[in-house]
């Protein structure tokens, strides 16, 4: 492997950036507005749809378009970071970001809200990955943990407001409004990014690897896209399990390639250390274990248990209330007892609460409800700081490039094929017990949260095989004693 050296944007050796807090907090708002407009759509889609003359079901494809441009673009997001800066690149991934909400709001018919959302996944795909290069470029290893655990925020906080926030601009104005909420923090985070971030580039010019990059894109495509066609009811399974199929193997490809080319796009090396390996390839049945109920407990919530939608809004708030609640312990938390033992029993406890969802009733108590869910999301949000945190915590700055797109890359898949798995689990138990076109029953969204959460829990035997005194730098735990150097990869 190649190793980089990083400069800014003078040429000058870059050590230690802006103030590691004020780099986060920038890049934490760019995550808020991009994890914010993916979910305030959902609720405008029937307005919408009357606008365009179309049904909600067509106006999908604008979401599925904006999911399969992040898969395509992400895996190019370090090498471009690296040619063009990342403060560079990052403010035009906010501008890009921007413009394509608006020309959403302004759209007029389905084919320009598709156009518009494939410009605003562009922006996307830049934008996460190249602010997460941001953020651990300008910090030190032993503030990792809290900067990590307040980057993280956003992504729990977004989901949340996004379809209340996004029903009431709807009902009470127009659903064009919601798009317009973009404009503002992306003016402003464009002119905080130009002023407090560094310009980090790659000294050493990489070539572009065009055929790792049509490996990666396709590989992505194909997956997220097979495995949405195979949970979904309105598409051919089969078709979608050849494209499944058809991804796997390009996968395969493009990991022979990277290993092979000298500057590869996605490169596999990072994987060698065995903390970055765990977190993302183990790391990502938990992954798959928090995407899978976001789509299930509204639906279990109103379908399965009577609920309206507005006391299931308020029951998510709760799950939502859990991961804010423990922010201000977390830091604390894994410097007391380091990231092998956290990561072991918050994705243990978090498995646990998540199958006792299956055990809802009507008749449960609601306070009952709420404490599980509470407790559900609190272990979900240290699984997800202690993740962030240790992958990096013993890559050397020159690979870390490389790391961030990797684990940019793999993170979109998981992401991609969280909600769909949940669907297929869904549809297969409906279909097991009570034939094709059947309608759901508590029973199916119970066996459903029984699968999840033991995915979720196979993480352990992954986590079980890190040293203990993994990432100690990084979380402070038992710092007098010498960590051990990082051990390979099985």
């Amino acid at each position: 492997m190649t190793r980089q050296k990083i400069s800014d944007g003078n040429g000058a050796d870059a050590g230690t950036a802006r103030s590691p807090t004020l780099v986060a907090s920038i890049v934490a708002c760019a995550f808020f507005m991009e994890m914010l407009d993916s979910t305030v759509i959902v609720t405008a889609l029937p307005k919408m749809a009357v606008s365009f003359g179309t049904s909600a079901v067509d106006l999908s494809v604008g979401l599925t378009a904006y999911i399969l441009t992040l898969a395509v673009c992400v895996p190019a997001s370090g090498w471009i970071a690296d040619r063009f800066g990342t403060r560079n690149v990052f403010c035009a991934a906010i501008g890009v970001f921007t413009v394509a909400s608006v020309l959403c709001g302004l759209s007029d018919n389905l084919a320009q809200f598709v156009a518009a959302r494939i410009l605003q996944g562009i922006g996307g795909a830049l934008m996460s990955p190249v602010g997460r290069l941001a953020v651990l470029r300008s910090t030190g290893k032993t503030d990792l943990v809290r900067i990590m655990n307040f980057v993280t925020v956003p992504g729990l906080v977004g989901p949340v407001i996004g379809p209340p926030l996004g029903g009431f601009i709807t009902t009470y104005a127009s659903w064009r409004y919601i798009f317009l909420l973009n404009v503002p923090i992306g003016i402003i985070g464009m002119v905080l990014v130009l002023i407090f971030i560094r310009n980090h580039r790659g000294v050493e010019r990489r070539p572009f690897d065009g055929i790792g990059f049509v490996l990666n894109s396709a590989a992505l495509v194909a997956l997220i896209h097979g495995v949405q066609m195979i949970g979904s009811r309105d598409s051919d399974w089969r078709l979608g399990t050849l494209l499944t199929g058809f991804g796997l193997v390009v996968c395969t490809v493009a990991i022979r390639h990277a290993r092979r080319h000298p500057h590869p796009l996605a490169d596999v090396a990072p994987l060698r250390i065995k903390s970055f390996a765990v977190a993302n390839l183990g790391g990502s049945l938990f992954r798959i274990s928090i995407a899978a109920p976001t789509f299930l407990m509204p639906l279990f919530f109103q379908l399965g248990l009577g609920m309206s939608a507005f006391e299931s809004g308020l029951l998510i708030l709760a799950h939502a209330a859990g991961d804010l609640g423990i922010k201000i312990g977390t830091t604390q938390i894994i410097r007391r007892f380091g990231f092998r033992a956290v990561m072991i029993w918050s994705v243990a406890l978090y498995a646990v609460f998540i199958a006792a969802c299956a055990a809802f009733t009507t008749t449960t108590p609601l306070p009952v409800i709420v404490v599980v869910l509470f407790l559900s999301g609190a272990f979900r949000s240290l699984q997800m700081t202690s993740q962030m945190a240790v992958q990096f915590a013993d890559i050397p700055g020159a690979e870390m490039t490389s790391a961030s797109t990797l684990s940019a890359v793999l993170q979109q898949l998981v992401r991609g094929i969280g909600v769909a798995f949940a669907a297929v689990l869904l549809n297969f138990a409906g279909l097991l017990l009570h034939g094709a076109n059947a309608t759901v029953t508590q029973t199916d969204f119970r066996i459903a949260f029984v699968i999840i959460a033991a995915v979720g829990a196979g993480s352990i035997v992954h986590y079980r095989s890190l040293d203990r005194s993994t990432g100690a730098l990084v979380s402070g735990h038992r710092r007098s004693e010498p960590a051990k150097a990082p051990a390979p990869a099985d």
